[in-house]
């Protein structure tokens, strides 16, 4: 174990030239980053998990309830111990040949039994109200480490000059301030890993969890390799249109339309100028050719600036999907209703909705039973805001 790390923690790969890390270990007069700073994260994370359970049980949903959030899920299925084993041991997605199987069975139309997998798949959703919770409780977050950020940065040189980023690099003392927003904004996206257990799951949540262990990957090695400042500056230029898109769907849940379309225009204004002006301009330039121009070249660096300028090509395509989502609302008089990041079909869509079904309740293929067991009715709009829409407005 020894020799695997000697080799992953290769100095020649990680640091400058004739730079070790016995170089950066600390002294009586400074500080450094050392790598069992990071263990402090796990702790932390954990705290942090259980303030957002107190969080959203005492102060979201009374805030939700207050404010007329829908706290009921989407419409339950009817019960029937056949379709019930086909969709929990099979498949939730019946085909056609399957359909028309069950259909004979159980003396029931296709229509019905396509309408009870769809709201049964509903049932596994979270309601309005959760999603309001988690919403308040990220917004509440990214506002406080947005504004720890922006009080800190505003005080340092390397915010105006981004030169000064490298003036000393890699023998650049590690300020508290630094110290504590790094490891809170780590701990963090350790403790979305641990919530996504929680949670209720969505179809993205592979994607999503693949995407915390990267940013966890990519704080805790520039953490490591004390690119400490050009971190700050990443981390609370990302944090700033974060805040805009959780008002806004905070706004949304609540059905205040006119101020979520503003919100989430001005969360895509900020979202592109920050992320295809500021974030190619200020961070790349900086990493590509500040950096390079004030240390020379070593291993490290095209590790750093590949997996960033691969964090460019997303901001790209997400900017270019909200242009695209928000050009359909307006153009369709539907301001609003747009999926900010999942244009074509959000995977963590509230419900699925169909305009053309208004019964909820199995019919039989026998055309002289015309009674039901149920007269609600709830597939167009089944959760209370969406009406025959297709994809929904979380991201």
């Amino acid at each position: 174990m020894a020799g695997i790390l000697a080799w992953f923690w290769n100095e020649r790969f990680w640091l400058p030239h004739n730079v070790t890390w016995a170089d950066l270990k600390n002294t009586e007069e400074a500080s450094f980053p050392q790598a069992e700073d990071l263990y402090l994260a796990f702790p932390l994370a954990f705290c942090i998990f259980m303030i957002r359970l107190v969080f959203e049980r005492f102060i979201a949903k009374p805030c939700a309830l207050g404010l007329n959030v829908q706290a009921n899920g989407p419409q339950k299925a009817q019960p029937n111990a056949i379709l019930e084993k086909v969709f929990t041991a099979i498949t939730k997605h019946p085909d056609e040949k399957r359909l028309e199987g069950l259909s004979k069975q159980l003396d029931w139309d296709v229509r019905s039994i396509q309408r009870w997998f769809r709201q049964r798949r509903n049932q596994e959703k979270p309601s309005i109200l959760t999603k309001f919770c988690e919403s308040m409780w990220k917004f509440t977050f990214y506002l406080y480490i947005f504004t720890y950020g922006v009080r800190f940065l505003k005080k340092t040189p390397w915010l105006w000059n981004t030169r000064q980023c490298w003036n000393g690099y890699p023998y650049q003392p590690l300020m508290p301030d630094l110290h504590y927003y790094y490891i809170v904004e780590l701990s963090f996206y350790w403790s979305l890993m641990f919530s996504q257990f929680t949670d209720v799951k969505r179809k993205d949540f592979s994607i999503m969890f693949t995407h915390h262990i990267v940013t966890v990957t990519l704080i805790s090695f520039s953490y490591v390799t004390n690119l400490t400042r050009v971190g700050a500056l990443t981390l609370c230029l990302h944090d700033s249109a974060d805040i805009l898109l959780e008002a806004a769907k905070m706004a949304n849940y609540c059905k205040c339309q006119k101020l979520s379309d503003l919100l989430f225009l001005m969360f895509a204004i900020v979202f592109i100028i920050s992320r295809l002006g500021i974030y190619p301009l200020w961070i790349l330039n900086t990493m590509l050719f500040e950096l390079y121009e004030a240390l020379g070249n070593f291993p490290a660096l095209w590790f750093f600036n590949t997996l960033l300028i691969v964090l460019q090509v997303l901001h790209c395509l997400w900017s270019y999907l909200i242009i695209k989502s928000a050009y359909k609302a307006i153009s369709r008089g539907k301001a609003g209703k747009w999926n900010p990041l999942h244009v074509a079909k959000d995977d963590r869509s509230d419900v699925e909705s169909s305009s053309d079904e208004d019964d909820s309740v199995p019919r039989s293929n026998n055309p002289h039973n015309t009674t039901t067991t149920n007269g609600t009715s709830g597939a167009n709009g089944t959760n209370g805001y969406l009406t025959g829409s297709t994809c929904s407005e979380d991201h």
